[in-house]
């Protein structure tokens, strides 16, 4: 029984995920330091506003909500005035019915539009996973509303749902790697509940060394 407990506080979903957590984003946070200069000059020339997005707490491990930290690809107060803004409404409806995404969508600015095609605006994200809130690799990490509201949609997918919650969520995954904006809800929450299932350093390594091929093409990005 000792050597059982011992070898489990060492598997790979626990302790040495998180080490590898903190290694990678130091390292990628470094090195991608002059970039991320660049494109915080870049949002405040193109538009007034924050350099980071100013969008409400997301759904983390266990039901937990945080402050997600993403490069500013919108106008202010996108996320509320797609909500509350009558000029929106049907642009709201449309976010409803496509699974929580916009192919054309008025409130992204000029560059917001290539950091979003790139996924650079999800570097900032390095921090949340250096804090403890995210890991590398993991599942989406919803809006409480979205959740919510998709489930109702989707009610097949509850039980999932609760799976995908008692991981961390990820920069990047599974689903993201295999089609990413391209696939609705129903499909994307079971991919990353497969995912929850077969967590290994072999699989995250594997999405890791797809996921640059995913930000230079752009493939399936909105």
């Amino acid at each position: 029984m000792p050597t059982r407990s011992f070898a489990r506080l060492f598997t790979y979903s626990d302790s040495i995920k998180r080490l590898i957590d903190c290694v990678l984003a130091f390292v990628i946070l470094v090195f991608f330091s002059p970039v991320c200069l660049v494109i915080a000059v870049l949002i405040k020339l193109d538009s007034d506003g924050p350099i980071f997005a100013d969008v409400p707490e997301r759904i983390g491990q266990n039901g937990k909500t945080f402050k997600m930290f993403k490069f500013r690809s919108m106008i202010v107060n996108a996320h509320y005035l797609l909500r509350t803004d009558p000029r929106f409404k049907a642009l709201f409806e449309e976010y409803k019915q496509g699974s929580y995404k916009l192919k054309k969508d008025p409130r992204i600015t000029r560059i917001g539009k290539f950091i979003r095609k790139h996924s650079i605006d999800e570097i900032p994200q390095l921090l949340n996973v250096l804090r403890g809130d995210m890991s590398i690799v993991g599942p989406r990490a919803y809006y409480p509303d979205e959740l919510e509201n998709q489930q109702k949609n989707y009610p097949e997918t509850k039980k999932l749902v609760t799976k995908v919650l008692s991981v961390k969520p990820g920069i990047t995954g599974l689903w993201q790697v295999s089609g990413r904006s391209e696939i609705n809800f129903d499909k994307r929450i079971a991919i990353d509940a497969r995912y929850v299932d077969t967590i290994s350093l072999k699989q995250d390594m594997s999405i890791m060394l797809r996921t640059p091929l995913v930000m230079l093409t752009g493939k399936g990005a909105i």
